[in-house]
């Protein structure tokens, strides 16, 4: 079977879920609307320069998941995906992921940002395999850490490597959409890279490779 991996954020959202989960508790009072949001988009702004501290950001991010239980949480996210995620789920996407479904391909999202933000949403996209950054648990509640290896740049490689050989799966005639250029390491080993509404970087190494070149917005 052939793999279509797909990165999320700005690739099949029209946005970016990590950066709008921030946005979403501070515009509902949760967390401070100044000094969180401002850090926030400070790291986000590192991440699209591709000079993201991983380790930093984690430990900001995770922080409020450890500071609530878990039904508040989920009824956080509740909202934030009817308020926030819906909206940003693009047509286009959707049609492309039908596309692989059709062909008989199997679909796999990776990405850097949270499973806790994510899961839910490719639940919503109607892809069962998801790869991304782990979140720690004790006790029935999240603890504010990360664990495993960290699903960005080539932690992605690494997650991706360990998951086909424990389901038997290989890279042969394999596509990968992605925006970013943090995922230069996975579009070079895939058959079929596809930069997706990318970003300046990546859209010139794009160029200068011959890969393919798509929008899924216009």
């Amino acid at each position: 079977m052939r793999l279509a991996l797909f990165d999320l954020d700005n690739t099949l959202l029209g946005g970016d879920s990590d950066h709008a989960w921030g946005d979403y508790l501070c515009e509902r009072g949760i967390l401070d609307p100044v000094e969180y949001k401002n850090r926030n988009d400070a790291f986000y702004q590192d991440y699209l320069a591709g000079q993201l501290n991983l380790t930093d950001y984690l430990n900001f991010s995770l922080e409020i998941l450890a500071a609530t239980d878990m039904a508040q949480l989920a009824e956080w996210h509740a909202d934030f995906m009817r308020d926030c995620i819906e909206p940003i789920i693009l047509p286009k996407a959707l049609a492309l992921l039908q596309q692989h479904r059709d062909a008989g391909d199997k679909l796999v999202i990776i990405t850097a940002t949270n499973r806790f933000v994510t899961g839910p949403i490719a639940e919503r996209l109607g892809v069962d395999t998801l790869l991304a950054t782990e979140c720690e648990m004790a006790d029935g509640r999240y603890t504010g850490r990360s664990t495993d290896v960290p699903c960005f740049r080539e932690g992605k490689v690494a997650r991706l490597n360990r998951w086909m050989e424990e389901n038997g799966m290989n890279l042969e005639g394999s596509y990968f959409y992605s925006d970013s250029m943090n995922d230069l390491p996975l579009l070079e080993k895939v058959a079929n890279p596809v930069v997706v509404d990318a970003d300046p970087n990546l859209l010139a190494e794009a160029q200068r490779r011959g890969w393919r070149i798509m929008s899924l917005r216009d």
